[in-house]
């Protein structure tokens, strides 16, 4: 099996995506959650544009990386320069990694146009700055910027900047699809050529601006590339890096590669949530392999089919990357597809059995009242928890009082009750639902201190009949996440707040149903 070295630029990278903030502890846990999952290199971030990169290089010193080196990154030094005199390069020399990333230019327009220099003077400029990393005996992997662009352009010189690079020492030569637009059969066709030439190690950094930055990714593996870089969920630059939650499995579980220890691909899934649980982005369901909707199935034919043989609809099994195969249920499901959701707590039933009936009945008749299953599994997974006597209640709600004041502030009330001892707790919210939300918790944290592990991460409001204006029955889904498990739950009624209510009850008690099994 062959080895191919898994290099993440989450925390470089991906830090430069829009939207994205990581505090120093987030960086941490992000640094923490790669190297649990296996990635050989952690790139941290730029010390030489960033003097807080220096400080968390500080931190992560201090961290025992089971699995990973941090890497530190910069470019070449300037122009007119020694590497030794270069700013730039003795802040990374301080980040005091094993291992430094330099990049360079490899498209002679970048060369000429945006460094101002000649393109002998580029090569110099990488030849005294790899050898200067050398000399201090660190690993150098060099990242030919633009290389792609510049083969296209200027081969004979994109090879030359490479070659420069060997010269003066780099360990591995990283060929850059910088601008992201790259086709698969290009980046075969120029990582073959580099491999063919060059004995060295290669690796690839693809952006995904055209839509190919996993399959080119794969596709130069496919060359010889034996290096990949990108960012664990793909967010970064633009429309952001190759994601490694994409790629990997599809190495190692598909094509036979060697990318990660394989006991850890089961943690792939809780990595990619955890990653963008960190950065506060609301997760992809359609990512690949991770997104909760990965190993979905509505329609009849493929439930019926992926029940008898996971294969029939299914690439792999969902365990194999730590997810879960869901089978949706909505207004088009007969007892097949409900069936698989009543074996789960009674097994011994069958399509025959009269409770698949009533089942099936009973989500038509909540569905014709607006409720909508296909997307709020946990709210099923309730109803039938109840249907079947399989449910237990955590609380009973007495109370709920909500005044809306000014500058939308709301204030709201909430009395429960437990095993018998009620509890009123009272809480300010940015709006009725984050008060109600915030009364609910208080309320509920001295019986149940896990429910501090969660929150609500998207909220959405359907109306459902829209000729009825204000009258109008609406239907609320709440999605929420704990950082191991993310649920959706539905509630629905012609008063917004109750439908709110419904919907975060059972948000609530799905979080404790699922930690009490």
């Amino acid at each position: 099996m062959k080895n191919i070295e898994i290099f993440d630029t989450t925390l470089r990278d991906g830090a430069q995506g829009e939207g994205i903030q990581f505090s120093q502890r987030d960086r941490l846990d992000v640094a923490r959650a790669l190297d649990s999952f296996g990635v050989k290199y952690i790139e941290a971030g730029y010390p030489g544009a960033n003097p807080k990169d220096l400080a968390f290089f500080k931190k992560l010193a201090r961290e025992e990386l089971k699995y990973a080196l941090a890497a530190a990154f910069g470019a070449t030094r300037r122009r007119g320069i020694t590497a030794d005199q270069d700013a730039n390069c003795q802040a990374i020399l301080r980040a005091k990694t094993p291992c430094v990333v330099i990049f360079g230019k490899a498209w002679d327009l970048h060369v000429t146009e945006v460094l101002r220099a000649s393109l002998d003077e580029n090569l110099e400029m990488v030849t005294d700055t790899v050898r200067f990393f050398k000399d201090t005996n660190k690993e150098v992997i060099f990242d030919a910027e633009h290389f792609f662009d510049g083969y296209k352009n200027n081969p004979a010189y994109a090879l030359r900047v490479l070659e420069a690079a060997l010269n003066g020492g780099a360990d591995c030569l990283v060929l850059c699809d910088t601008n992201g637009g790259g086709f698969p059969d290009e980046i075969f066709n120029a990582v073959k050529a580099v491999c063919e030439k060059f004995p060295a190690r290669i690796g690839i950094h693809c952006h995904n601006d055209g839509g190919n930055a996993a399959a080119n990714s794969i596709m130069a593996v496919k060359a010889g590339a034996t290096h990949v870089q990108g960012t664990f969920t793909g967010f970064g630059e633009r429309c952001g890096n190759a994601a490694l939650s994409t790629i990997i499995p599809n190495l190692q579980l598909k094509l036979g590669y060697n990318c990660v220890p394989p006991e850890n691909m089961a943690f792939l899934t809780e990595t990619a949530r955890t990653i963008n649980e960190i950065a506060n982005l609301t997760p992809n369901i359609g990512a690949p392999f991770t997104g909760i909707s990965a190993f979905a199935h509505k329609a009849g034919m493929h439930i019926d089919g992926v029940s008898k043989n996971t294969a029939a609809f299914e690439h792999i099994e969902p365990e194999a990357v730590g997810n879960k195969r869901r089978l949706l249920t909505s207004e088009i499901s007969g007892r097949g597809a409900v069936l698989p959701v009543l074996q789960r707590f009674a097994p011994e039933l069958t399509k025959d059995s009269p409770q698949a009936s009533d089942m099936t009945m009973l989500l038509k008749k909540l569905e014709r009242e607006g409720y909508q299953y296909e997307s709020a599994e946990a709210s099923f997974e309730l109803v039938v928890r109840k249907q079947l006597g399989a449910y237990r209640s955590f609380f009973d709600l007495k109370q709920y009082n909500i005044h809306i004041g000014q500058d939308d502030v709301c204030f709201a009330t909430v009395k429960i009750s437990v095993e018998g001892q009620n509890e009123i707790c009272a809480a300010e919210g940015e709006g009725p639902v984050n008060a109600l939300d915030g009364a609910l918790r208080r309320a509920l944290e001295g019986f149940y201190p896990q429910l501090s592990e969660m929150r609500l991460i998207d909220y959405k409001v359907r109306v459902l009949e829209s000729r009825d204006a204000t009258a109008a029955k609406v239907r609320v889904l709440i999605q929420s996440t704990d950082g191991r498990d993310v649920w959706t739950t539905v509630g629905v009624s012609a008063n917004i707040i109750r439908a709110s209510w419904k919907a975060l009850v059972d948000s609530v008690e799905y979080k404790l149903l699922k930690d009490d099994l």
